[in-house]
Parts: structure tokens; sequence; C-alpha cells
């Protein structure tokens, strides 16, 4: 095999080996496990008699224990495939429901906490529901979760189970988006939704992944790469690093490479296009399929903050099909013995991809992963 490819061996892996690629990020054992791991904070932060100091303090105990500090390990096996001399992978499937979504969700359930709300709402097509109904959970708050009728999550089943209440809506995403921004402002609810009054926060979350990344290799590497949708992940994580530089703590800003499914997300086509800014994709053009449905998105809410991360630091965006995206998860359970979402391995992709038609120096590069089997 040559030097930074990726093999293209995948057509009918989903039942390969017999385990399901698909399946994508589970969290029933791993909720279980931080449920009973942390009962006792869990009744004082779900205590509404209980003093709001104390409610705080103990959620914030759950999110130091749970929430982060996720595995970096070097792949040696993929680097020999790719032809990188460092990789180091970020595996955010080490959260409680094995995501980078609890994230955020911690962090936006303690702030609702802290500023009086009882309920909060999001729309979702799967792993950010699962991930705020156990943030919510765990807080004693109740949790609203809008999704689009036509997508059919097995996260549901999580959500339901962790006391969310599920509502259907016609149409895409940006349309559960807006039911449930209109129903937080009717009803004074706490709004969770990316592109809101709480960007800051989440992006200030996302940024954890940047300081996680310098605390183990103790600089910036040279790219991190990350799959991408709303981008607000890779915006965050920028943030991140960018705080870090002018901190005085890394040596230099790396290189935000990012990949999302073909043809189907508005930073990529800005990317490759040179466009100034992010353009919405026709709605009626985007399908989703059971590999690209975490990625696939007419309307980056977070795009733009995303292409100037990948535009100031040199990095670069790129597409990855369905068929990239399943060979390259089989190869890194082969490889690396980890099991990821396949829409996850869009940002390995979208770098190997850039080694292809520009070979960067022998540093190292970070993947951030995604998704627990």
């Amino acid at each position: 095999m040559a030097q930074n490819e990726i093999p293209p061996e995948a057509s009918a892996l989903a039942n390969d080996g017999g385990l399901d690629l698909l399946d994508g990020a589970t969290g029933e054992v791993a909720i279980a496990r931080v449920a009973d791991a942390v009962e006792a904070q869990r009744r004082i932060a779900a205590d509404a008699s209980r003093p709001i100091e104390e409610r705080i303090d103990a959620y914030e105990d759950i999110t130091d224990c749970e929430v982060g500090d996720t595995n970096l390990t070097r792949a040696r096996n993929l680097e020999r495939e790719v032809g990188l001399r460092q990789l180091f992978l970020k595996f955010e499937g080490g959260n409680p429901t094995g995501t980078q979504k609890d994230r955020i969700s911690f962090a936006q359930v303690k702030d609702a906490l802290r500023r009086g709300f009882d309920t909060v709402t999001i729309a979702t097509c799967g792993n950010y529901g699962a991930a705020m109904a156990l943030a919510a959970s765990l807080a004693g708050l109740r949790c609203i979760i809008y999704i689009p009728e036509q997508f059919r999550t097995k996260r549901t089943v999580e959500m339901v189970a962790l006391g969310a209440e599920i509502l259907r809506v016609r149409g895409d995403y940006e349309a559960a988006v807006r039911a449930s921004r209109e129903r937080a402002e009717r009803n004074d609810l706490y709004d969770a939704n990316p592109g809101g009054s709480n960007s800051t926060l989440q992006m200030r979350a996302y940024g954890g992944i940047a300081n996680e990344i310098y605390d183990e290799l103790r600089d910036a590497p040279a790219a991190v790469a990350l799959p991408v949708s709303n981008g607000s992940t890779a915006a965050g994580t920028y943030r991140g690093f960018l705080s870090l530089y002018r901190r005085g703590k890394t040596s230099r800003m790396p290189r935000i490479v990012v990949g999302s499914s073909f043809g189907k997300n508005p930073i990529v086509r800005a990317f490759v296009k040179n466009l100034p800014t992010c353009e919405d994709l026709p709605p009626d053009a985007i399908k989703e399929t059971q590999i690209n449905e975490p990625l696939i998105n007419w309307h980056s809410i977070d795009g733009n903050e995303a292409l100037e991360g990948i535009r100031a630091t040199g990095g670069w965006a790129a597409d990855a099909s369905d068929k990239e995206m399943l060979s390259c998860a089989r190869l890194l359970r082969e490889r690396e013995g980890l099991s990821v979402l396949p829409a996850s391995t869009a940002g390995l992709i979208a770098l190997v991809s850039g080694l292809q038609k520009n070979p960067l120096p022998g540093d190292r590069y970070v993947v951030v992963l995604t998704g627990r089997k």
C-alpha cells in the first residue's frame, strides 16, 4: 500500500466480523456506570430544596470526574499506513455518552442551574440529545428534545430512559432547531442549541480539547484534524489553542483541518471554493445516509467561526465519501483496536488527503475521533 493512502477496502462493512460499524456512539453501559459512580453528588445536585451553591458544587464534582480528559494515544500502526511520523488519536468516545457533545451539555446544564432554569431544550439528530438528557438528569432538570421526524436515531431509547421528552418535528434539523428555540422563548426555557446566546460558553467547553492536547504534548501539534458539521467543535478547538498561544503556553498554532460528507457541508464548500463566508446549501440537495447523518448540514451554525480558524492557521478542509469513512473506521479497528463512529473519521481522511497533495514535515499530528461500541 502506498504511503498517505487510506485503503479503499470497504463496501458492505456494516456487518463485517459480526460488528455493526453503523451503530455509532452508544452509551448505555457508560451511563449506568456514571450514575452509580456519582450517586451521592447526583442526589445533591438534583435536590431543588438545597441551596443553589451546594447543587452547583456537586454538579461540578460530577463534571470533573466524568467529562473530558479523554485519551490521547499514539497510533504507531496507523502512522506506518499513512506515512506520518507521529500521529495521535484523541478519542472523545471516552466521554459518558461516547462523544464530545458531553462537554457542552454538562457546561450548559451547570449554567442553567446557576441561572435558575428548571428546563433545557435542544434539537438533535442523536448524539447531542443523549448527552443533554444525561447531563440534565444528573442535575434534576427537565429536558425537552426536538428531533426531525425522518431521523430514526437509536439514541432516543437512551434519551427516554434518562427522562427526556421527545418531540418529532416535520422538516430537517434546522426546522427542529427553530421549534426548540421558539419553545424556549415562549416558555422561558434554557436554549442550549448551537449558535444562540450560549455560543461563547459552548466554544469555551470545546476549548477543553485544545487544553487537554496541550497538557499531554506540552505544545501544540502541527495540525489537529476534526470531523465537521455545524463547526462548533472545530471553532472551539481553534479558540482554545488561540488562547494558549496568546498566553505563551504554546510555541505555535496548529493547523486546523476538517472533513465532512462529500458535497454536504457549507464549511468545506466555502474553503474549497474560496468563498469569503459560508453559504447555505440547497436543503433539497442534502441527502442523509446511515453513514453521513452526523455530518450533513445545509446551514452550519458556527461555520464562519470554524472557517476563520481553518484559514488563520493555514489549515484546510476536504470532503469524505461514505465508502472512505467506512473504510477508515475499519482500518482504525484493525490497526489500533479502536471502534469509532465512521463519520468521525472525516477529519483523518481530510488530513491524509492534504498530505497527498502537499507532504508535510515529520511532526506531531492529532486526530479527534468519537464513538463507542
